[in-house]
């Protein structure tokens, strides 16, 4: 289909079909983020391999007998308190907890309206051969979001698999772009 004309960063198509002619326009938008990569947590600040460290202490008590698939996290709050949480799994699976969603909730339920800073994340699998982080799971993302929606700043995500690179996300909105919020129910 020949473009009909060609507005700045917009193309218009005519489509014929069925005895009509249409005509719709598209537009492309990267949407993405910058990731920093670091060799390894003593490349970080020591307030972030501080973090990470709690949170492989987390992962130790991870309950995941049938995934064998371990993860921990870690949250800095705004007033310094650092909260853990590991995952739960269940035998009955969607009753189960993700490590993230575990401190998250359990940061809102101790201390509501302190803002989370950062959250860590590391994970380690049966075989322990991870090679890249493990980023959060959908629904993990999509709550966290809420979180850094309510308090109107970003939540900085490390995460770490193994002893390897670590990866700087700068807020869940990042992770999650096109997530779904409190402006969709008004």
């Amino acid at each position: 289909m020949p473009p009909v004309s060609k507005p700045a960063g917009r193309q218009v198509f005519l489509c014929r079909g069925k005895g009509k002619s249409y005509l719709f326009g598209m537009e492309k938008r990267p949407v993405g983020f910058e990731l920093t990569i670091y060799e390894s947590a003593s490349a970080l600040p020591d307030a972030d391999s501080r973090l990470l460290e709690a949170a492989w202490q987390a992962l130790e008590g991870a309950y995941a007998p049938y995934s064998n698939f371990r993860v921990g996290s870690a949250l800095l709050l705004e007033s310094g308190e650092t909260i853990i949480g590991s995952n739960q799994e269940n035998a009955s699976y969607p009753s189960g907890l993700c490590a993230e969603r575990v401190a998250v909730f359990q940061a809102g339920a101790r201390f509501p309206g302190t803002p989370i800073r950062t959250l860590a994340i590391v994970a380690r699998s049966a075989d322990n051969k991870l090679q890249v982080p493990a980023a959060p799971c959908g629904n993990c993302r999509q709550a966290i979001l809420e979180y850094e929606n309510r308090q109107i700043n970003p939540i900085r995500v490390l995460l770490q698999a193994g002893q390897g690179v670590v990866y700087e996300c700068p807020s869940m909105a990042a992770l999650l772009p096109l997530g779904f919020d409190s402006s969709y129910l008004r």
